[in-house]
């Protein structure tokens, strides 16, 4: 971005007085740009020990496997986001959720917030960035074609917590940072 949001003066790249980071600044109103994290909202929906996942007819990653989840909206919750994005993605309804897996991405900006969640009435059907969508045992996962580290982590827990856990709403929170090399660190 090289213009001013405010004001559409060509902005520069520096250090604004009394911080450590380099932002776009703008000469003319003084307008600084923030670039900060996005986060990521979705659900991991289940219905009978399956789990839903949704083949994205989207870039990035065309054509893999996903949970349904995306970018929040201004004005909405975490949890509303997830909820709209499972109507979006795989026209269902997600009830029954509770925060499940938080995961940092610093290299890219990126905070993944995922929610453990029932499939209502256990109906979904294809929503529109999508390709197809589909109840997946674990046994059935396609763990070659799981579009993003953070829902292969998410798919990881819980197929590990159903085995130690009796209700979902035991499950414990998992938190974790994945870096370039997919490492992770949990807290």
């Amino acid at each position: 971005m090289a213009y001013c949001l405010q004001c559409g003066h060509q902005a520069l790249q520096q250090i604004p007085d009394g911080d450590s980071k380099v932002r776009l600044v703008c000469p003319n109103c003084a307008y600084i740009h923030y670039e900060n994290p996005k986060i990521i909202c979705g659900a991991l929906v289940v219905a009978d020990n399956n789990v839903l996942l949704c083949r994205r007819a989207i870039e990035p990653r065309y054509g893999y496997w996903t949970l349904p989840a995306g970018f929040m909206e201004i004005g909405e919750t975490i949890v509303q986001g997830a909820a709209r994005e499972t109507v979006e993605e795989a026209d269902a309804i997600a009830v029954n959720s509770h925060l499940y897996c938080i995961f940092d991405i610093p290299d890219i900006g990126q905070i993944y917030m995922l929610y453990l969640s029932d499939l209502k009435d256990g109906k979904f059907g294809t929503g529109v960035e999508s390709l197809e969508c589909a109840l997946f045992a674990e046994a059935d996962i396609p763990w070659d074609e799981i579009a993003f580290e953070a829902v292969k982590r998410t798919l990881k827990h819980y197929f590990e917590d159903r085995k130690s856990y009796l209700q979902h709403s035991d499950f414990p929170l998992h938190q974790e940072s994945i870096g370039k090399d997919k490492r992770i660190k949990r807290y």
